[in-house]
This record gives C-alpha cells, structure tokens and sequence, in this order.
C-alpha cells in the first residue's frame, strides 16, 4: 500500500513537470521575428471591405476571409503553391495553425477562394502593402526598373493551335472551293449564269455551305466524275464545320501566333530554363514586373512573348494603383521601340531604355556591316546621308508601314547618285543599281535621345542598378521559391498567383 501511494506521488510530480515544458499556447512556440507574424500583422492592417462584399449573409458558417488570404500570403511565401499541400499544413505546421486560428479549411475551400473570390481583389490589397513600405521607408514609387519572365502555363504542352496553319486551311478550302465552282461552270453555263462574279474573300462557314449547295444542285442531273462527287460530299459534310471552328479559334488567337486547347489564353513561347536546353517551345505567359530596391512595385500578364508590347499597359497599370506614373523607368534593350520610347515621352517619364545595338555599340562588337544605314552621316540642313566615299545621297520618296503594336511608321528613302565603278560598292550593297535606303527620322531621334539619357551621369547609375534591383527578384521567385511553373489557368487566376507571389515577396523582404 505504501508503494503505491509513492507511486501516485511520484506520477503527480512527473505530470506537474510535464505540465511546465508544454506551452500555453501556439503563440509562445513562434519567434517575435517570425515571417508569418509580419503577414499577420500587414494583412490585418489592409482594408478587406470589397472582399467582404463578395460573401453573402446567411446560411452555415464559412471561414473568413482575412484569415483565408492570410493562409495563402503565407503559404506562397512558404513555397507552397498547392491547395492539397496547403490543407496538409493547416493541420501539421505550428505556424499555419497559429496564423489560421486552428482553422482548417480543405483544399477545395482554398482554391475556391484563391480562384474565384480574389478576382479583380488582389490587386488592391497589393497596392495597401506597397504603400505600408512606402510609409516605413522602405520604397520609392518615383523610379522604377522594368524586366519581364515567361512563366509555364499548367496546361498541356501539346495541345497547341497555330495561328499559320488555321490561315494555310482557310486558304486550301478557298483554293478548292474555287476549283469546284470553276469546275461547275465549264459543265454547266446556264444554271450558274450570273452577271454579279462569285468571289470567296473573305470566306465563312455560311457562304462556304450556300456555295456548295449551289454546286450541288447544278450537278444532280449531270454526269461527274467519281473524284468530283466524293470530293462535294466531302465539302458538304465537313467544310462549312471547319471554317466555323477556324474563324473561332482565330477569335481565340486574337492577333496571337498560337494558344493551348487546355489554357486557351497561354501563348507557346520559348523558355530559357527548358530541362532539355534545346528551346523548347511550351504554353506560357509572360509576368512583368517593376521594382524598387528588390521591392515590387506593379506586376502584369502578358501574352505576348516579347517585352517590347507590355510596356505601355504595364505602366497603364502602375499608373492606375497609385494615381501617377513614375518619374523614371529603367528597363533592358528588349524595351527599346520607337513605340515605347514616345509613350515615355508622351507621359513626361525619364526613360533610361536602350535600343537593341546600344550596349555592343559601346563595347565595339556591332555585328552589322559598318555601311548599314545607321552609321551613315546624316546631314540634317541639307537632308542628305553621305555614302562610305563621300559622295550624297539624295530624298527619294516617303512610304508609311503599319506595325503589330499598332504605330504608323513614316520611312523616308534616300538614294545614292552613282555607284558605278565605286571601289567599295562589293562592301556597301549589291544591288543592281545605285544604293537606297529607308531611313525613320522619328525613330532616329528618339534613339539618340535615349541614347544622351543612358550616357549620362545619371544614366550610368540606373543601368548599373538595374541588373541587380529586379533580375533577383526574378531568381528569387523562380529557384530560392521554387515557383516555375502556374497552378491555375486563365490570365485572370494566373494574374492572381503573380499577385500572391508579389505580396509574399515583398512581406519576406519586409520581415528579413
């Protein structure tokens, strides 16, 4: 009997020292410096009102909102980018449970939140954060640097349509549709009589299916040949069909070269980081980004795979977060358009952009021959260039060109007097007669303007702190995050991760 009183005792003491080590609570396991405070705090601080208004009153309980962003601020700064990976957390790491209340929401909860109810949301709450670093201190809206990434899209990498090869179909049924009408008209003269000519351009489903019908009806009674007959029913069960689902992929395409089936907004772009290192092309989108101080500043979608057109709705997008533009933009050669250069100017912003030749201009190694027409002397009072021996070339004539960005280009022609017998006419052309070349005047000035801002003092600084104010971000995001690759499909849910992934980079920064 008195073993088992000691015993008991003994149990109560071990119980009560027991009772000491365990925490009172999640709270006292999270250090003060933690990064998942640092979300909590901010996210709790951010006006989440248009976000409320999207949930109705009534009915069963849901999880709030602030709490659910907080979830996914953290997860994404966390590295976990998926809904079931996400749910796992909320019930197995300290710092989702202290973050969430010891909610658990399951994966289709968040996805639904992520997806559906952030849409034309988050793009608010990331601006509230960058104005917090703005008031700390710690960020600038006044200068900006500018670079871009393409991103994989999650849909399938070969479930491509071409833009060329819908354009060569239309083309091949036009080409026959033609020859079975001129066909038709040596058998029958009469019944295709017409004063009015029959032409196919453009062509679409309705005038493809009335024209074979048409065809159809002349030759019922007259013999054709086996080929001929084979081929219209062929017309007439298949072709009216696929020009009506052409001319909807093209409206898919919009101007695009390509799209995915399964991500119909992705466009196949070449990626750098293709496991296979032979360029492969894949389904993609490209985020833009600008920085300040490895801070970013505005993010956008894109599906166009060069830099050049995203410029001007990237700053159209700064410019609607904060109610200005900023004072300057740095950006790379991939920016440097005669487009953009004059939306610079037109916006009153300093723009340190070079043009695709500045930085081998600088260091000597311009791979284009030394007569092209850039390095020739241009004579401005006299409005002449000078060819490689002397001699002037004269104004020719004047042509406009439309391009893809939308701009009406003017060139100006120029053309030598004699080229005959000149000592160094192998090198400079081989055209048959005297040279000519096309010279646009706006363009040349604006580059020789942007070229005055990025040699200046001033200029020599931006460039020298780009590369390292918003190249890491993009390898922070891409290898220390891991994210290569979008979860959701769409540019409206992909906007929302590059969204998610912009405010957690700017809360990891802030909390580091």
């Amino acid at each position: 009997m008195k073993q088992i009183k000691r015993t008991n005792v003994r149990f109560k003491e071990y119980a009560q020292n027991q009772l000491m080590l365990i925490p009172l609570s999640l709270d006292e396991m999270i250090e003060s410096n933690h990064p998942v405070r640092i979300v909590n705090q901010v996210i709790d601080r951010i006006d989440l009102d248009p976000l409320f208004a999207r949930f109705k009153g009534g009915g069963t309980s849901s999880y709030h909102p602030r709490m659910l962003l907080k979830v996914l601020v953290y997860s994404y700064l966390s590295n976990i980018y998926s809904g079931r990976r996400m749910e796992a957390a909320l019930k197995e790491n300290i710092h989702f449970m202290w973050i969430s209340g010891m909610n658990q929401p399951d994966h289709n909860t968040i996805n639904r939140f992520r997806g559906e109810r952030l849409k034309g949301i988050l793009k608010q709450v990331f601006r509230q954060v960058v104005e917090l670093l703005v008031a700390e201190g710690l960020v600038s809206l006044k200068e900006a640097y500018l670079d871009g990434t393409k991103i994989e899209s999650k849909a399938n990498k070969y479930t491509f349509v071409w833009g060329r090869s819908i354009k060569t179909s239309k083309e091949r049924i036009k080409k026959q549709l033609e020859e079975l009408w001129q066909y038709t008209q040596k058998i029958v003269q009469e019944e295709l009589k017409d004063p009015s000519p029959m032409t196919f351009e453009p062509i679409d489903a309705q005038k493809v299916a009335d024209t074979v019908n048409k065809i159809n009806e002349a030759l019922k009674d007259k013999p054709v040949s086996k080929k001929v007959s084979q081929k219209l029913k062929y017309a007439e069960k298949n072709w009216p069909k696929n020009i009506e689902k052409y001319d909807q992929q093209e409206k898919i395409l919009n101007g695009r070269n390509s799209y995915s089936k399964t991500d119909p907004d992705a466009t196949f772009m070449r990626m750098k980081e293709d496991h296979m290192l032979n360029g492969q092309l894949k389904p993609g989108y490209n985020f833009q980004i600008s920085t300040n101080d490895q801070f970013i500043l505005n993010y956008s979608i894109h599906q166009h795979a060069t830099d050049t057109l995203t410029l001007p709705s990237h700053l159209q997008g700064f410019h609607s977060l904060y109610g200005h533009m900023p004072d300057t933009v740095t950006a790379d050669a991939g920016y440097g358009s005669e487009s953009n250069y004059l939306y610079l100017e037109e916006h009153f912003i300093r723009g340190f952009v070079k043009d695709n030749y500045f930085d081998k201009d600088q260091h000597g190694s311009d791979p284009r021959h030394p007569f092209v027409a850039d390095k020739l002397f241009y004579n401005e009072e006299q409005d002449c260039y000078y060819c490689p021996m002397g001699q002037p070339m004269t104004r020719k004539a004047e042509s406009t060109r439309t391009e893809k960005d939308g701009i009406v280009r003017r060139y100006t022609s120029y053309q030598a007097q004699n080229c005959q017998g000149c000592p160094l006419r192998g090198m400079c052309h081989k055209a048959s007669g005297n040279r000519i070349i096309e010279v646009n005047h706006r363009l040349r000035k604006l580059k020789a303007k942007a070229r005055e801002l990025l040699l200046s003092e001033e200029g020599i600084k931006h460039r020298k702190k780009r590369p390292w104010d918003v190249e890491p971000v993009f390898g922070n995001i891409k290898y220390n995050k891991g994210f290569k690759r979008f979860m959701l499909v769409g540019c409206e849910k992909v906007e929302i991760e590059a969204g998610l992934l912009s405010i957690a980079h700017n809360l990891s920064k802030w909390s580091s």
